[in-house]
């Protein structure tokens, strides 16, 4: 395919699976991410939730398989698609909710919304509302990583439209220049916002790293064991000193590029194949073929989650609104601060 690949597994039936604890809360996970959006559906549709969302339903495994190998230090890039990196990265219900609400009690205060939820805490570095605004951010952190003498990793999630930014080879040469600890993940879901990928981009996505001599690897992104393989073998290269590694997950979103959006663009039969191929229900099936968690099991994880979601919007709504008078914290340095620098 005209690219280095990298050792991943080819779906599912790998030889090296994680425990059955992890495996279930991966489906716990990927469950999570659904109910979430789920809701914010509805919420945002019902004109409840104010601002704007971008919903990630049929993408859950991406980010479920890329954040579930990760260690705890490790750090998280994001896109304006973000709610599930941060939902698998550990952010909670309350905090994400309490955020798209606008509510003090969100992770950014209620001042980012949707497209900028951010958790430093837990390695979750923002999501971005500009396409391809992760990519020097991830960058930075891995030189950070480097500087501090640390092994941490950080994993830069972005869409198959950013890879036409010149971000991403600015990215992708820097961080090989200096082997930096980055896995670049592409969640390839066939769309950049309204156009269809083979109407702007030439040649082999995994393919984009050969210049940088950067390995590269595709994976079936609605398959979450083979994404998770492919960042475990990543991020143990990058802790090695091998420096980045380009993996192109293959998926597709089941709505449109924004909540709300009339989808013109593409046919109910072409959503409804893809639908065939939704990773929730094939990692279920999987499950219960092992014998880890049957229908019954299914069933009582979805609920659980479910109102937890339910929980964590009767929070927010409760919750306080941002103080007017801290409109301009975080945006401008104190007066006394920039005195002292001259």
């Amino acid at each position: 395919m005209g690219f280095t690949a990298i050792e991943a597994t080819a779906g599912t039936a790998s030889a090296q699976v994680p425990s059955h604890a992890r495996l279930l809360a991966m489906h716990r996970t990927m469950v999570g991410i659904r109910q979430f959006e789920k809701r914010v559906r509805t919420d945002y549709l019902a004109r409840r939730m104010p601002g704007f969302t971008h919903s990630y339903s049929g993408q859950e495994a991406v980010a479920t398989g890329g954040c579930a190998a990760l260690q705890p230090g490790d750090l998280i890039t994001s896109t304006h698609r973000g709610h599930g990196h941060a939902i698998a990265k550990g952010v909670g219900f309350r905090t994400m909710m309490a955020e798209l609400y606008g509510k003090a009690a969100g992770g950014c205060a209620g001042w980012g919304g949707s497209m900028h939820i951010a958790d430093f805490s837990l390695g979750m570095l923002g999501a971005n509302g500009i396409v391809g605004g992760g990519f020097g951010l991830a960058a930075g952190a891995a030189l950070a990583a480097r500087f501090l003498g640390t092994d941490d990793v950080t994993l830069c999630f972005f869409g198959d439209g950013a890879m036409n930014k010149g971000t991403f080879h600015e990215a992708m040469n820097f961080t090989a220049l200096r082997q930096l600890p980055v896995i670049f993940l592409c969640e390839n879901n066939q769309f950049a916002q309204y156009t269809a990928l083979e109407r702007t981009t030439a040649g082999a996505l995994a393919g984009r790293g050969t210049g940088y001599g950067v390995p590269g690897v595709e994976v079936d992104g609605n398959d979450v064991l083979p994404v998770e393989a492919a960042t475990r073998a990543a991020a143990a290269r990058a802790r090695q000193g091998g420096g980045p590694t380009l993996i192109i997950a293959d998926t597709y979103r089941f709505y449109g590029h924004n909540v709300g959006e009339a989808v013109s663009y593409r046919s109910d039969a072409e959503v409804a194949l893809r639908r065939r191929q939704d990773p929730i229900p094939r990692f279920e099936a999987w499950l219960q073929a092992g014998g880890i968690l049957d229908a019954a099991g299914c069933a009582r994880v979805s609920a659980e989650v479910a109102a937890e979601v339910d929980e964590s919007v009767a929070f927010a709504l409760a919750a306080a609104d941002p103080d007017p008078d801290t409109a301009l914290d975080h945006l401008f340095a104190p007066t006394r601060a920039v005195w002292s620098l001259i």
